[in-house]
């Protein structure tokens, strides 16, 4: 059955739809690992779920665009198709034709339109609707959902305050937040950012982290650090460079370290030949970017993550390789702080943010001098299994989604509060 077929039946019970910019394919297998991972923790506690990737298709402006685009309405009706997805989900692709250079809010609209197309006009089936961010994924979820829907949306942007600084994506943001049933930040920082901008509405905005799964430890414990990782996208937020410097510093020290980089960006390029200029070219491995799965065996393979972003929201590649049982050495830029909040030693060793390499170099120093016996990597997966694991944040989503009956009636489609039990993921 295609999609457009499915849209004229109202789904019930704990049917839910995903409504998001990103999810991982065959050419991007990492863009919105965040939203699978989502998918594969929650749809076991449902009856079915059907993800709507809104995915855009980015050309030129002018008249091929408005013909591409006529063209694209013509196909459409015939081209979609559902496919499995994790967890037993349903995934429909909508391709979105996009112009760059559009503001937020213009891209919103426009995902939500194309949407509309591909329901048939009409809303989407399912009673409960899950978004990804608040633009692209929850105005198109709010301007598509069924009336009586209960639509949550949750914000893990590290580009937030971007968003806000367009006046009518900031417009927009507030409406959505108004609109929505339940609003999450995946971490304290997104939420306080959001609170400050609309305080009016900062009583909805809840904390639910992002899901990790912490089923594949490594099968042998870490001996020594001396294989570094990297996995990330290579920007300058990212602080790759400066890990660099610190790895070739390191590296004069102890010739047999080594450091691999997963990720690909705009400095790609840049940071090889760096790595050249410093000698240490033949012990660094630029490995582009990576599926989900690849990092995390990755991982297990790997003695230290090192991430010395300046900026990070939540730093979900950090407890990945603390669940893969890798020892960590990260900086205090946002979220790490926090999801590591009271168990920093166990699971590695916790630097500033400078503009320089040195403290990343003495971080290292002070990690492999008190390891192992300094570190306890057991404990440190515990507990952030108990914070971030896919049971724990699956369990407190869906008793936001399915609230019991006498929490909000016997009829709770007029009614939008969310129930006061819904914890917290962090």
């Amino acid at each position: 059955m295609t999609p457009t077929r499915a849209a004229g039946r109202y789904a019930a019970g704990r049917d839910v739809a995903v409504v998001a910019p990103w999810y991982p394919n065959p050419v991007q297998e990492w863009a919105g690992a965040f939203v699978q991972a989502m998918v594969e923790a929650t749809a076991p506690g449902c009856d079915s779920v059907t993800v709507y990737h809104t995915e855009a298709w980015w050309l030129r402006p002018g008249p091929e665009y408005a013909a591409a685009c006529a063209a694209h309405r013509r196909l459409l009706p015939v081209a979609l198709r559902d496919e499995p997805a994790v967890a037993g989900a349903r995934l429909v692709r909508v391709p979105v034709p996009a112009v760059p250079g559009r503001t937020f809010a213009e891209q919103a609209r426009e995902h939500a339109s194309w949407l509309r197309e591909a329901l048939g006009g009409e809303p989407i089936p399912a009673r409960v609707v899950h978004a990804h961010v608040g633009l692209r994924g929850g105005w198109t979820a709010l301007e598509n959902a069924r009336p009586d829907a209960r639509v949550f949306v949750t914000e893990h942007a590290s580009y937030l305050d971007q968003v806000l600084a367009q006046p009518d994506s900031r417009d927009m943001y507030e409406q959505v937040l108004h609109r929505c049933t339940g609003f999450f930040a995946v971490t304290d920082v997104l939420r306080d950012r959001l609170a400050e901008a609309f305080p009016a509405l900062a009583h909805k905005i809840e904390t639910i982290s992002n899901p990790v799964s912490f089923e594949s430890p490594r099968p042998r414990p870490v001996t020594g650090l001396r294989r570094w990782l990297y996995v990330g996208t290579l920007v300058e937020r990212k602080g790759v460079d400066l890990l660099l410097e610190a790895f070739a510093e390191c590296r004069a020290e102890d010739p047999g370290l080594t450091l691999s980089i997963a990720g690909s960006g705009e400095l790609a390029g840049r940071l090889a030949e760096r790595a050249a200029g410093l000698g240490v070219g033949r012990a660094v491995s630029f490995l582009g970017a990576v599926a989900p799965d690849e990092a995390a065996r990755l991982m297990r393979e790997h003695d230290l993550l090192v991430h010395a972003a300046r900026w990070e929201t939540f730093g979900v590649t950090i407890v990945e390789a603390v669940a893969a049982g890798l020892p960590v050495l990260v900086t205090r830029c946002g979220g790490p702080e926090r999801t590591l909040a009271g168990i920093e030693s166990a699971a590695g060793e916790m630097i500033d943010v400078a503009e320089d390499a040195a403290s990343i170099a003495a971080g290292y120093r002070r990690l492999r001098d008190r390891f192992p016996d300094g570190l306890d990597l057991a404990k440190a997966r515990e507990v952030l299994d108990g914070r971030f694991g896919y049971r724990v944040v699956a369990d407190v989503h869906h008793r936001y989604w399915f609230p019991e009956p006498a929490a909000v009636g016997a009829d709770d489609s007029a009614d939008d509060d969310v129930p006061p039990d819904g914890g917290s993921g962090t």
